[in-house]
């Protein structure tokens, strides 16, 4: 056996004590909630994560959240379990080589030598850590909830106890984008840095019951990794309207908005940049991206090829409380994507009631109705055209306000998405107690 097979393996007598034992049907759950990496403000993952585990906490249930850097902000109710990597990756030093006085453990080694070798670590470095701390707990906890790490180190947890995974969109899209768009050695890099896609490929295979946003990603996780229709069930995600809401302040003229990772090819910063330059060629428009701007990055340089310079703002690193004030602020917002498995910037800026324009890709038709104008993704012309027509019609953009606050009152709830996702734990445990007892039982989804 290897070592790393052998650090995930559960003694007998703690895995017996685990698996949701003596629990209610309908009573409180101990839930273990894991996620490998929960930025805060941007990154559907941790949005997502610190939503539902305030609302499960709220629920009733006890949440524990496991989380390697960046670690989320955690609202009243949920713990902070922190399973802390060598952060290789963190925003002021990114790729870093850490100093020997940093290493723990051959985890750490491993972490830094898959970096070194281009690949990208986190997902399954962090799947050998919380396989390891949950050994030395499972029975604390009635069911694991995996927050899209989709490790080796799940299967082994799923030895141990209920397990119930989340699968946002498949990477292996934003893989297929990237690589399209890559040339010469940069191809070869990203097929490496993507590596970790076949083992999650392979995970989700093995898993068992998985919820995922929306019917889009759910057709994406049946097509790129063959998982049994039976194992996927949709549950949309929601949108915190506590935070995000109109405001009777009136917005700022001429302000578009957009909340993307500037240098992902797969969020289409670069298409809206190019139809931001056509627009203001004959209308007074400001953009402001919600992002941070990388130094000499491909954003940075196609800035000054369009000589757009201070034009465009970029702001990072602001509180909820801020993002929702400045998304209500503008007059119109911008998904401009080339794929998205949900998009909750969509819902963000539907629920601020701020008119949308965004992609006809993946998920985004699915999630906004008849509340957005929708355009050809990567195509400059068509969105420039979309925002120049919105900029011209107030009465459009009263319109496309008020459909899209009445479908975030109608779909997207937190409190419902954590009602849902209960459900599967549920079933999960119900499942695996059939399948120990030998009875007929629930099969998982």
């Amino acid at each position: 056996m290897s070592t790393e097979a052998a650090e995930g393996q559960a003694p007998g007598a703690a895995a017996e004590r685990g698996a949701g034992a003596g629990q209610p049907s309908d009573g409180p759950l101990r839930v273990a909630l894991l996620s490998y990496r929960s930025k805060p403000h941007c990154g559907g993952q941790g949005i997502y994560l610190r939503h539902v585990s305030r609302e499960l906490a709220a629920l009733g249930h006890h949440v524990e959240v496991f989380s390697g850097q960046p670690y989320p902000e955690l609202e009243p109710g949920p713990v902070l379990r922190a399973l802390p990597s060598l952060d290789l990756y963190r925003d002021e030093d990114p790729f870093r080589t850490p100093g020997l006085r940093e290493y723990r453990n051959w985890i750490d080694v491993l972490e830094v030598a898959t970096m070194w070798t281009g690949a990208f670590p986190e997902p399954r470095t962090f799947g050998i850590r919380a396989a390891r701390a949950l050994r030395e707990r499972v029975a604390d906890f009635d069911v694991v909830h995996d927050n899209q790490v989709l490790a080796s180190g799940m299967l082994r947890i799923a030895r141990m106890l209920p397990l119930v995974t989340s699968i946002h969109h498949p990477i292996s899209v934003d893989r297929r984008i990237e690589l399209k768009a890559a040339h010469g050695f940069s191809r070869l890099s990203k097929r490496r840095w993507y590596s970790f896609v076949r083992m999650q490929a392979r995970v989700a295979r093995n898993v068992g019951p998985i919820m995922t946003g929306s019917e889009s990603s759910r057709a994406d996780i049946l097509r790129d990794f063959k998982v049994p229709p039976e194992n996927v069930q949709v549950v949309p995600l929601g949108v915190d309207t506590r935070l995000f809401h109109p405001r009777p302040e009136p917005r700022v003229p001429g302000r578009v908005v957009a909340v993307a990772s500037a240098d992902s090819p797969v969020k289409g910063v670069a298409t809206l940049l190019r139809a931001y330059a056509k627009l203001i060629t004959d209308r007074d428009a400001e953009l402001t991206l919600v992002s941070k701007l990388t130094p000499d990055g491909p954003t940075a340089r196609l800035l000054a090829d369009l000589e757009l310079g201070t034009r465009v703002r970029f702001v990072s690193g602001i509180s909820d409380g801020d993002l929702a004030t400045l998304l209500a602020s503008a007059e119109i917002a911008v998904v401009p994507s080339l794929y998205e498995g949900f998009s909750l910037p969509a819902v963000e800026h539907m629920a601020s009631g701020t008119p949308l324009v965004a992609s006809r890709t993946g998920a985004v038709p699915e999630v906004v109705g008849d509340a957005a104008m929708l355009v050809k993704p990567g195509d400059p012309e068509e969105l420039a055209a979309a925002l120049r027509g919105l900029l011209d019609s107030p009465a459009e953009r009263a319109r496309l306000s008020a459909a899209a606050l009445e479908r975030v009152a109608e779909r997207f709830a937190w409190t419902a998405v954590a009602k849902a996702t209960v459900a599967q734990y549920r079933r999960a445990i119900a499942a695996r107690a059939a399948a120990r007892t030998g009875g007929a039982g629930t099969t998982p989804c």
